[in-house]
């Protein structure tokens, strides 16, 4: 696995709740596939449940990214 790819402005879907003092969960298709990256909200993020659609902020290699909701709800 390589982590060359520029994974910031990818869209994902929230696997497991993601929100202030919480580690969640996002799903991102990547590299031809979808993989499971751990996942916390950018600062002033309220909580994000499970189905809602995500923007990737930042990428930590290999496994941690911040997320926002990509849609107002």
């Amino acid at each position: 696995m390589g982590d060359d790819v520029d994974m910031v402005g990818m869209a994902g879907r929230v696997t497991g709740t993601v929100g202030p003092g919480l580690v969640g969960e996002v799903i991102v298709r990547i590299r031809g596939g979808a993989e499971h990256f751990l996942a916390h909200p950018v600062h002033g993020t309220g909580r994000l449940p499970v189905g809602t659609v995500v923007t990737v902020v930042e990428y930590l290699p290999p496994r941690t990214v911040y997320v926002m909701a990509a849609y107002d709800n």
